[in-house]
């Protein structure tokens, strides 16, 4: 049911290669050309157990927003397509993780309905890694409607911008590998018999 799955996505703003597996060994080489990025691509992949062998460029010259946010749909669909049919799985996940002084919560539902509930993102400053904050919330966004799942995050308290996001990325990670999990081969978890 779960297989690994490569796309490449090119448009006049970006280009981007992921090859990705729900499953992983540990394999991780991401090069986004934003080293901010990588490193939270990267905890996530850890923290989820997931493979991901990731190359993107894009027209950072303007600014990051492109890159992120075609990263995020590109990371989602990846992600969507490995699930097949989603057959088993457990669906439904949460979690919270602290990060020095920040704590963040992150609730999913493989439900192939695409929703982002983002709370509290004030938190964050309005300048980090010399971007607005709200690429943040774009890329969330983004992975949340190409993943098709409902994506809840709630950024509890903090006051670095840096552990506010490392704890959101570590928790999707984690919260994610929990939802993917096989609970019963046999049966679909919706009463209504499939996810979609």
């Amino acid at each position: 049911m779960i297989t690994p799955v490569k796309i490449k996505r090119q448009t006049k703003e970006t280009t981007i290669e992921i090859e990705f597996f729900n499953e992983g060994t540990g394999k991780i080489e991401i090069d986004t050309t934003l080293g901010y990025l990588d490193h939270f691509l990267t905890l996530f992949a850890f923290w989820g157990g997931f493979d991901i062998i990731l190359k993107a460029k894009g027209d950072t010259h303007v600014d990051a927003h492109h890159l992120v946010e075609d990263i995020g749909l590109s990371l989602g669909d990846v992600f969507s397509k490995s699930l097949g049919d989603k057959k088993g799985i457990k669906r439904m996940a949460w979690v919270r993780v602290p990060m020095d002084e920040a704590l963040c919560e992150v609730v999913v539902d493989l439900s192939g309905r695409p929703y982002l509930v983002y709370n509290n993102d004030h938190l964050l400053p309005p300048v980090l890694f010399s971007e607005e904050r709200d690429i943040w919330r774009e890329f969330f966004k983004s992975f949340a409607n190409k993943a098709a799942i409902n994506l809840h995050i709630n950024f509890i308290y903090g006051k670095n911008g840096h552990h506010l996001l490392e704890a959101a990325f570590k928790a999707l990670g984690i919260a994610l590998k929990d939802a993917c999990s096989i609970e019963n081969k046999e049966k679909t978890m919706s009463t209504k018999g499939i996810l979609e």
